[in-house]
């Protein structure tokens, strides 16, 4: 049997989406810690990313950069639109409802992932993929459950984290399509970019401060920048080049572990058995998925290499 195809990368990209999940984990107790409005935290968490990797990118890919087809640059800069409705709709969220509420809402990803995924990236899902998708939301419902206020303001909350969701399911939709054709940093560069930019012109039109914020604030700026952002989600941009974005969705339903953990240690909110049985789950979930990763890409390999020995045999 063919190797599966993710073990051509470069290093292991389950490490990689392991990394992710610790990363993007901070997110949301780095938003709780910055003392200013939702979207000004939005963009200057993508705004600094994109100036960070700005000058590597001029360095390394500009050539690349430049010969971007007109209909791939569209895409990378719809998905960086799609990136920053998540960040703006999602980070809102965290004014009105919990940490654990709003993390596992906008993780319910992989739904939207499964509905949108034979429209956008033509791939089917697995019924390996479908199990885990299953799962994985059910542990994150879990784990919520006892979060859960009835109120029109936590319910307010809820709905900007569930748009925040299908937001960031479109947005690993575009990125497999185009991270099958682009380098990770041209891909990131215009993405981040766009996202930024769509983001400073929200803040600049509705009238909201840019300076002026304490130390701790811009600590938690440049922490976003740093760690969800530029580890985090270009972590997970590296690994849609190897994995399928059903996978990729499903191991972001670890962030709700992280969060939630993180959510007890630094603000005191509730630790409950409830929360510890839907992280089992949702482990559960990434490992089904994983190893239907594995299967699904091996047979691709073994059917690829079949055609190629055949055509060998058919031209010796």
């Amino acid at each position: 049997m063919s190797r599966p195809e993710y073990q051509k990368a470069p290093f292991n990209p389950f490490i990689a989406l392991a990394v992710g999940i610790c990363a993007v984990s901070t997110g949301a107790i780095f938003a709780r810690l910055a003392d200013a409005p939702a979207i000004v935290i939005a963009a200057y968490r993508v705004g600094l990313a994109a100036l960070l990797i700005l000058p590597l990118s001029l360095w390394l890919v500009r050539s690349e950069l430049r010969a971007l087809l007109p209909r791939d640059l569209k895409l990378a800069i719809l998905s960086g639109f799609f990136l920053a409705m998540h960040f703006a709709t999602w980070i809102s969220s965290l004014n009105y409802t919990s940490i654990t509420n709003s993390v596992v809402l906008v993780n319910t990803n992989p739904l939207w992932v499964a509905l949108f995924t034979p429209l956008i990236t033509r791939e089917r899902l697995g019924k390996r993929a479908m199990l885990s998708i299953f799962i994985s939301v059910f542990g994150g419902i879990i784990i919520g459950a006892g979060d859960f206020a009835l109120g029109g303001r936590a319910l307010f909350g809820d709905f900007l984290a569930l748009m925040g969701s299908i937001c960031a399911a479109i947005y690993l939709l575009l990125g497999r399509n185009l991270r099958r054709k682009l380098s990770l940093l041209a891909y990131i560069q215009v993405c981040y970019g766009a996202a930024a930019v769509i983001l400073w012109l929200m803040v600049l039109g509705a009238g909201f401060p840019v300076t002026g914020f304490t130390g701790g604030t811009w600590a938690a700026f440049w922490g976003m920048a740093l760690i969800p952002q530029l580890i985090g989600h270009t972590s997970y941009n590296w690994s849609l080049r190897w994995f399928s974005t059903s996978l990729v969705a499903i191991s972001l339903l670890g962030e709700p572990i992280g969060a939630t953990i993180l959510g007890y240690l630094v603000f005191g909110e509730g630790l409950t058995a409830t929360k510890v049985i839907g992280g089992a789950l949702i482990l559960t979930a990434i490992y089904i998925a994983s190893v239907g990763e594995e299967k699904r890409t091996g047979s691709k390999g073994e059917k690829r290499d079949g055609r190629e020995r055949a055509e060998a045999d058919s031209t010796g």
